[in-house]
């Protein structure tokens, strides 16, 4: 457990202290991964299997084009 953390049952924790573009970068890059990781899935699934696994891929998509657009607005890149 972390010295000064109110919640036992935390198994992970986010640094108080992380920049507003350090949060958005890295949920830009997890949302990228599990949209990944479903196609990849679903690949080896078929019927209503595959279509739940695409339906969450569709959910993770959005979540990537919602923090892309956060991150484009909150830490543009110069050049």
């Amino acid at each position: 457990m972390f010295e000064g953390s109110s919640d036992s049952t935390a198994l992970f924790c986010v640094a108080p202290d992380a920049s507003n573009e350090a949060l958005i970068t890295n949920s830009y890059e997890t949302f990228s991964s599990v949209s990944t990781l479903l196609l990849d899935l679903s690949e080896n699934l078929s019927g209503k299997h595959r279509d739940i696994v695409l339906a969450i891929h569709q959910l993770s998509e959005l979540g990537v084009l919602m923090t892309a657009k956060l991150l484009e607005r909150e830490a543009p890149c110069i050049g």
